[in-house]
């Protein structure tokens, strides 16, 4: 063997450029990773944005549909003239809409979120029970849906095989 052969019998690197390259490994995963975070840091700020702008949109939305039902519970109690007792609990109702619609456009979604966060801490009964009823009748209306369109296609088929 020649003096200029590598100590390591296999002829591999030398132990001090192994840890030189792992530790120049390391240093790359380190910024890839960063940077990554980074990115993903500037995507979620975009994307929160994007949905920010979303909700402003929609809420323009629900707040003239409220405003419109408003609207038609005070055409409506126009038509008990004679009857002032019932025409003032339009009138009211109606009130109580556009109000409702007013606080929809000057709220944001944060103060939207504070104030249901609010009202789960006052009444987290009420909260616990309102989301059990939701997902019951929701569970309900799909289990219907899907029992309307399973028995639609089964008597498709048996219409098809008839003939």
């Amino acid at each position: 063997m020649t003096s200029s052969a590598s100590p390591d019998p296999i002829g591999g690197a030398k132990p001090a450029e192994t840890k030189a390259d792992l530790e120049d490994l390391r240093h790359d995963v380190e910024d890839t990773a960063s940077l990554a975070a980074e990115r993903s840091k500037g995507l979620a700020a975009a994307a929160r944005q994007q949905a920010l702008s979303y909700v402003d949109d929609r809420k323009g939305e629900a707040a003239r549909s409220v405003s419109d039902l408003a609207k038609s519970l005070r055409d409506s109690g126009k038509t008990f003239d004679d009857r002032p007792n019932i025409r003032a609990f339009f009138d009211s109702a109606a009130e109580g809409l556009d109000d409702l619609a007013g606080s929809i456009e000057r709220r944001s979604l944060d103060d939207f979120y504070r104030e249901a966060e609010a009202y789960a801490r006052r009444s987290p009964v009420t909260v616990a029970v309102g989301a059990f009823a939701a997902g019951f009748l929701l569970s309900r209306f799909v289990k219907a849906s899907g029992n309307t369109e399973t028995g639609l296609s089964h008597g498709l088929r048996h219409d098809r095989y008839r003939a």
